[in-house]
């Protein structure tokens, strides 16, 4: 039965700190829910968590009474509703520009917004053949043309980001920024279908960053959610 998992991890909000409410999916399979839900615990964003069980019956009335597109993520601020991933990202930039959720350095910022455009837009076989599934780990994949193609892609975009940025720390440009929370789901990809990025071009820089997303604090808390999730509906 769909439902809503709740909002215990509601935080307490500070004077004058806008009400925040994200609606999610599932922490096993969503990936899109975890873009925007990283950043927001990355930044320490106080918000109210409101998570909706997908692929049952109910699920798509259950997002509809939040989300006109009937799809999660969607963000309420007060009484705006923002949807999908990266709108929700590009709102948050806007809304606290002190956490700096895109490079201050306008090159690396363009950069940035570039390569979270392309991840939001394609790289289609990788969302097909390697879905998210964050507690398995699953047999590779035959390495299509295609699959093989995008992942060499991704190696790319990685290596060559903390190339140039590497010496400002340990994210594609430096400090976290959007860009990572919108690659983090491809690292637990990898993870879950043991994908050997040496063979796709990884110099070890891609691998060293794909650790470094998954070793990130907000990331095991929302691992340690997925685990519960599942529990519960094991012992339900």
């Amino acid at each position: 039965m769909a439902g809503e998992c709740g909002n215990d991890n509601a935080l307490r909000r500070g004077m004058g700190t806008p009400s925040y409410t994200l609606v999610i999916g599932d922490k096993t399979f969503s990936s899109w829910s975890l873009r925007p839900w990283l950043a927001l615990k990355q930044c320490g964003i106080p918000f109210t968590e409101i998570c909706i069980r997908l692929r049952q019956p109910e699920s798509k009335a259950a997002i509809l009474r939040h989300s006109p597109a009937g799809k999660v993520p969607v963000l309420r601020a007060d009484e705006l509703v923002v949807w999908d991933s990266l709108a929700i990202l590009e709102f948050l930039a806007e809304r606290h520009p002190e956490h700096r959720l895109w490079p201050a350095d306008a090159p690396a910022r363009a950069e940035a917004r570039a390569v979270s455009a392309e991840m939001h837009a394609g790289f289609g076989a990788v969302r097909n053949e390697m879905s998210m599934d964050l507690s398995a780990r699953l047999p590779t994949p035959p390495l299509t043309e295609a699959l093989s193609a995008e992942i060499a892609r991704i190696v790319a975009i990685w290596r060559d980001a903390r190339a140039r940025h590497g010496e400002d720390g340990p994210f594609l440009f430096g400090a976290f920024c959007n860009a990572d929370a919108m690659f983090a789901p491809v690292a637990t990809r990898f993870r879950t279908y043991g994908v050997d990025l040496a063979g796709l071009g990884d110099d070890g820089s891609a691998a060293a960053y794909a650790r470094t997303l998954l070793a990130m604090p907000a990331m095991a808390e929302w691992e340690a959610g997925a685990a519960a999730e599942l529990k519960a509906r094991a012992a339900s």
